[in-house]
């Protein structure tokens, strides 16, 4: 017995019931896909600073108070988190490599680094 076979016109309709919103609908021809970001001067102008106290933090100011958290400590050479201290050279380092390069460096390149912390040292 051979199976029979039948011509039939498939066809599909415009939207499926599965999805919940068609792109087509959701953003038409023309119109810009994904969030809209305001720029700085956008936002200013939106917020009514005016009605603000002079001494409370906003856009405008650039004042507020100090940071609660204490600051991180940075390695002074790779920038990674440095949980050590170098307490001859002053310079704060993330692992033993970077102590060893530490160590060798010559106190002109130890100041160089301080410097750039804003924690000149003179080493002796």
């Amino acid at each position: 017995m051979e199976a029979e076979v039948v011509e039939a016109e498939i066809v599909l309709p415009t939207h499926l019931n599965f999805k919940r919103v068609q792109m087509y609908e959701k953003y038409p021809k023309g119109q810009a896909r994904g969030r809209h970001w305001k720029h700085l001067k956008q936002i200013i102008q939106a917020e009514n600073y005016q009605n603000y106290a002079p001494d409370e933090p906003n856009y405008v100011n650039i004042e507020s108070p100090p940071p609660m958290h204490p600051c991180k400590r940075i390695c002074d050479i790779t920038g990674f988190e440095a949980p050590y201290f170098d307490p001859r050279t002053k310079l704060r380092y993330a692992n033993a490599e970077v102590f060893k390069v530490i160590r060798s460096l010559p106190n002109d390149y130890v100041q160089r680094y301080l410097a750039l912390r804003n924690a000149a040292v003179v080493l002796k």
